[in-house]
């Protein structure tokens, strides 16, 4: 099953927001796919399928890991953020990780998320450009991997014998790891399911091919 065309395509209005170089980009995008990987709000009428999410103040994961690599990313954007640990359950404990960002630094966080995630998306889903540049083509490959590493980490993993996936419920974030893939020359199916989506590529060389993307660290300095 292949993903459908309105979720890949749809066209934007034109961005207003200020340019960020490669290196600020890619921290933004990767941080912007890490809260998209977040639940929706649970309160009927909150979001509609395909709205953009409320940007949360207080950012919260299960894994210890997804929440280090987004205070990690913000710490580079120069967002302060405090990081608290909970611990709940009787019979089954488990840890909520929760980032929570000051009031002063809020409207610069929710600026670079909102320009990070258009901008990214935008680089990703825009198709090829005529002539583009070999930073751009290089820079494009690495917001495909970021992309992933943010869904492997704070997705819902789907690991079967035949299949690497991963569960989002963000149908626009879902459409970016699709054609992320595609950057990445791995081809990844898109399949609707119970209040999410499931991508995924295929055992073997594939699977090997994205964890290996998503693995390697983005170069914090610009590509000339």
């Amino acid at each position: 099953m292949v993903a459908e065309p309105i979720l890949l395509d749809r066209p934007r209005p034109p961005s207003t927001l200020p340019p960020l170089d490669w290196t600020t980009l890619a921290d933004a995008f990767e941080a912007a796919c890490l809260l998209r990987c977040m639940p929706p709000p649970a309160t009927p009428g909150q979001r509609n399928a395909g709205q953009q999410p409320s940007l949360p103040t207080a950012i919260e994961f299960n894994r210890e890991e997804a929440a280090r690599r987004t205070r990690q990313l913000l710490d580079r954007l120069g967002i302060a953020v405090r990081h608290e640990l909970a611990v709940g359950g009787l019979r089954r404990r488990y840890e909520l990780h929760q980032l929570h960002v000051p009031r002063e630094h809020r409207p610069a966080y929710a600026a670079l998320m909102e320009n990070g995630w258009r901008r990214g998306r935008r680089e990703l889903l825009g198709g090829p450009v005529p002539g583009a540049s070999t930073a751009r083509r290089q820079w494009r490959t690495r917001l495909a991997a970021a992309a992933w590493r943010a869904a492997l980490l704070a997705g819902g993993r789907h690991v079967r014998r035949h299949i690497l996936g991963v569960r989002i419920t963000d149908r626009e974030l879902a459409a970016v790891l699709v054609r992320g893939a595609a950057l990445l020359d791995v081809p990844a199916l898109l399949r609707p399911g119970t209040g999410c989506y499931l991508v995924s590529v295929a055992h073997g060389p594939d699977r090997e091919q994205i964890l290996r993307h998503a693995a390697e660290e983005v170069a914090h300095r610009p590509v000339a």
